[in-house]
């Protein structure tokens, strides 16, 4: 039977009319924004001439990227709720064309404006006082500028964009739609197609043959296409080089941390201080052998349910109480804000067929986020809620006290918020059950979350780190290099007490964020500020709770170091980290303690 939107109730969908109440408001913003663009060329050669020449381009700019803001969230939400509707297709691909017409009629802005000193800025901005509505992005261009190329240089460079997104390109295309695993049996003995969406119910299976058989097939295939993927992920790697060395970086990390206004001393800090401190996920890894019954640990394992309150359902009412009473917490403004959330159209649960996969949260400036999943009733699917709803808290916060320019803030910075409450509703619920079983499942839940973006993320920057010197020094990155070194990180981060298996040499194949130029770093970082946080906010430490609020105003308008610093966390100091892993030895003590029961 065909699971319509139409059979699901309205407050379990999210309201796209606050973002336009009509088509025909959304036609008028578009064909207005079409108007605009071709305001641009006016300013072209005359960008600095005056300061109120710089104002007016400014403010014309903030108006279009408002309202091309509203009118991509539109047609993005529209087409993510049912990808089958051709008509909302149609809306998202012009919205996109409208993206790129936008980019192409400004891209002479920041060129222009760096051909000058920025102390030509700082006098426009002392004649003009509404200029310092633009000072902190201003600031920014100009902290660039020493890294970018004459315009010739960057047109070349920009024209070779597609030529640069190869590798990631045909990544894609390779790993999602032609590459073909072939079937496995589940549990039940029913025969599935294996890809990278059943794998990961697979490796779930309380069966653990489902596990190994998913397991094993999965990368025997990874490993017939293993000269492929390394020639992809070695051309990908010598992009990232090459154009650092072109604008002047040291290295490609430099150049993605000084995009960030991150310093290089949080991702070594964060290599080292993991691979210190390995002996409490060996110690895990011993429990998770006991609770599991098996003589040997092998990775097929490590996600492997411990008992069957993994089994437990929440209705919706039942997920929105329980999230209501976790964030009580956070005061009563944040408390009202996740109410909001649930009753004012935030959040779209339901699971439509045609929907899209995930779940997310987005935003634009002057409306209230929106937040995508279909929710199932499993506990994870609860706490997948709730994390969306940090991100949109988050987002409102910083909406409520930041302006446009400034509200939106940075990557190192955006999974704080989101892993605070799930943590949070995790401890909670250990924290109310009387069930040694249940506070197992639990746990073991935190622990896997730990091991998974702690131990894991850490061991994928280190490769990705490792991989970019070893290719600068000149050593060519064949499969056999990229598979020993994978496999050697992985006996490095796990320790003892678990078999690494030969098939993991394979898994570097399926890991796209090796084509995402040092991201992975900061899921590990965060989650570790989330922790620090997290306990300071469950032990009433005083001034924990308006300093993570005000963190959670700031948007932009501090570097995501000095803004996690005003939530009480040092991303700088070796303390932080082992104050992490303090909490991780912690959950497994407990673990263990809940065994005995």
């Amino acid at each position: 039977m065909e699971n319509t939107r139409g059979s699901f109730s309205d407050d379990l969908k999210w309201n796209t009319n606050d973002l336009y109440r009509s088509r025909d408001d959304f036609e008028r913003d578009y064909a207005l924004v079409e108007k605009k663009i071709k305001e641009y060329e006016k300013f072209k050669g005359h960008v600095l001439d005056d300061a109120a020449t710089l104002l007016e381009m400014l403010d014309l700019d903030e108006e279009i990227c408002m309202m091309l803001d509203r009118i991509y969230i539109y047609a993005h939400t529209l087409n993510d709720q049912d990808t089958r509707n051709t008509e909302c297709q149609t809306l998202y691909d012009r919205a996109v064309r409208l993206y790129e017409k936008v980019g192409e009629a400004s891209s002479y802005i920041v060129p222009e404006l760096i051909k000058k000193d920025y102390s030509v800025v700082e006098e426009f901005i002392g004649e003009e006082e509404k200029l310092k509505h633009y000072e902190l992005v201003l600031k920014n261009i100009f902290r660039k500028k020493k890294y970018v190329l004459s315009d010739i240089e960057e047109q070349l460079i920009s024209n070779l964009a597609s030529v640069f997104s190869v590798p990631d390109d045909v990544y894609s295309l390779l790993s999602d739609a032609d590459m073909k695993f072939g079937k496995v049996r589940d549990e039940n003995g029913e025969e599935i197609e294996l890809n990278e969406q059943t794998y990961h119910r697979l490796i779930m299976s309380f069966d653990r043959e489902t596990r190994r058989e998913a397991f094993q097939r999965l990368y025997e295939v990874y490993g017939k296409f293993k000269n492929t993927f390394a020639k992809l992920l070695a051309s990908e790697v010598n992009v990232n080089n090459k154009i650092a060395k072109i604008r002047g970086y040291n290295s490609a990390l430099e150049a993605s941390l000084y995009g960030n206004d991150v310093p290089k001393s949080i991702i070594d800090n964060l290599i080292a201080t993991v691979k210190k401190n390995v002996a409490p996920l060996s110690k895990y890894w011993s429990l998770k052998r006991r609770l599991l019954g098996v003589e040997e640990l092998h990775l097929y394992d490590t996600l492997a349910p411990t008992n069957k309150e993994s089994n437990k359902k929440y209705t919706f009412e039942e997920a929105k109480e329980t999230i209501l009473e976790t964030v009580e917490l956070l005061g009563e403004d944040y408390t009202a804000g996740t109410k909001r959330a649930f009753e004012e159209g935030w959040i779209d649960s339901v699971s439509n067929d045609g929907k899209r996969g995930g779940a997310y949260c987005t935003a634009c400036y002057g409306v209230h986020p929106y937040v995508l999943l279909s929710f199932d009733g499993t506990l994870s699917s609860v706490s997948t809620l709730i994390h969306e709803l940090g991100h949109a808290m988050h987002y409102h916060y910083a909406m409520s006290n930041q302006s446009f320019q400034d509200f939106d803030y940075s990557i190192f910075v955006a999974e704080v918020a989101s892993q605070v409450n799930q943590i949070l509703l995790t401890m909670k619920l250990v924290e109310k059950s009387c069930d040694a079983q249940e506070k197992v499942y639990l746990l073991n839940e935190l622990a896997t979350d730990f091991k998974s973006s702690i131990y894991r993320q850490t061991m994928f920057a280190d490769y990705e780190v490792s991989i970019h010197e070893m290719a600068e020094k000149g050593e060519v990155l064949t499969h056999e290099v990229l598979e020993d070194l994978y496999f050697k990180l992985n006996k490095e981060y796990n320790g003892e007490n678990i078999v690494v298996d030969e098939e993991i040499r394979y898994e570097w194949e399926r890991i796209p964020h090796f084509y995402m130029n040092f991201y992975v770093y900061q899921y590990a970082t965060a989650y570790a500020a989330s922790i620090i946080i997290a306990k300071n906010l469950l032990a009433h430490k005083s001034g924990a709770l308006e300093s993570y609020l005000e963190f959670l105003k700031l948007g932009k308008t501090k570097t995501p170091v000095e803004s996690l610093k005003v939530a009480g966390v040092d991303m700088e100091s070796e303390k932080t980290l082992e104050e992490a892993f303090e909490y991780f030895d912690d959950i497994v003590r407990q673990l263990e303690e809940n065994m005995r029961c």
